[in-house]
């Protein structure tokens, strides 16, 4: 019997480590329009931090921080690589449009995983999953307030979009190549490579940064990414997967929340329900995917 609660109480302490993870994480969002810099600075200086209290966990929790492979630092420079693209636009697209937006157009990527992913094994995708794809389709083009890229709230979805092109191709990638180094691991290297790639383009930003910008760096590398990271990490070790993918659904509505509250930044009727549209996909795409695997 007390096997059983202490079990219990494990999943519930998991659970909570989880959703203040994704809460921890929707978060992030709000410094696009904190931090007085563009999108790739943003996410240079985020990797930087992030890197850096990583590798100490990682050190600490692991012991090792290498990788075993050669092949594996091929392949963790390749995602490190594909993880920049994804961070970059999805802070200039929150910069183009708001936070809500960038946030909804990014969640397109369980669909496009979905999608590409029977492609890659021969198969083709199962008939509701091109559904959710329409479904998708007509969320993001309820958000479109003009087709034209005159306009910096249609640039905005479009880099949204963009984003999540990225974060499904790293996604796909990570689990076929890179699934046996733990979450936090991954995320350090990946971490590291982003600030490689970014360094040429971005280190001349940090030369007179008042230090108030830097408090919000800081704060944006570890608390609103190494730690959730951390949480989730440590979470998964008690919960099951789908049950993570779900939490992480609710990303996009603590984004919008926190810019409500924080920034008074308010969505459109447009955008609630074209996200509604986008999330709902995202949902029972992580539903049906745990079903059929």
């Amino acid at each position: 019997m007390s096997q059983q609660l202490n079990s219990a109480a494990q999943r519930k302490s998991a659970l909570l480590q989880v959703h203040l993870g994704v809460l921890l994480l929707g978060g992030t969002a709000l410094f696009s329009k904190i931090i007085p810099l563009d999108g790739a600075a943003i996410s240079f200086a985020r990797a930087c931090v992030a890197a850096l209290v990583l590798t100490l966990l990682v050190k600490v929790t692991e012991g090792r921080v290498r990788l075993n492979s050669l092949r594996d630092y091929r392949n963790g420079i390749i995602l490190g690589v594909l993880m920049a693209v994804h961070w970059v636009t999805y802070f200039y697209a929150m910069q183009f449009s708001t936070v809500a937006t960038g946030m909804i157009a990014l969640y397109t990527y369980p669909v496009m995983i979905v999608l590409i992913e029977p492609l890659l094994n021969k198969q083709l995708p199962h008939k509701l999953d091109f559904l959710m794809a329409l479904f998708v389709l007509t969320g993001v083009g309820l958000m479109v307030p003009e087709l034209s890229l005159e306009s910096e709230y249609t640039v905005g979805i479009l880099l949204g979009v963009l984003s999540a092109v990225f974060f499904a191709a790293r996604n796909i990638m990570s689990h076929r190549v890179f699934s046996h180094y733990s979450g936090m691991k991954n995320m350090m290297f990946q971490s590291s490579i982003i600030a490689c790639v970014l360094l040429p383009f971005e280190y001349h930003h940090f030369a007179e940064l008042p230090l108030s910008t830097f408090a919000w760096i800081i704060l944006l590398g570890i608390l609103f990414t190494a730690l959730p990271h951390s949480l989730i990490v440590n979470g998964l070790r008690s919960i099951k997967a789908k049950t993570m993918s779900l939490v992480s659904c609710l990303s996009p509505f603590y984004g919008t929340i926190f810019a409500a509250v924080l920034l008074t930044e308010y969505p459109s009727w447009q955008t609630l329900v074209g996200g509604t549209l986008v999330v709902s996909a995202a949902v029972y795409e992580t539903l049906s995917g745990h079903k059929r695997g």
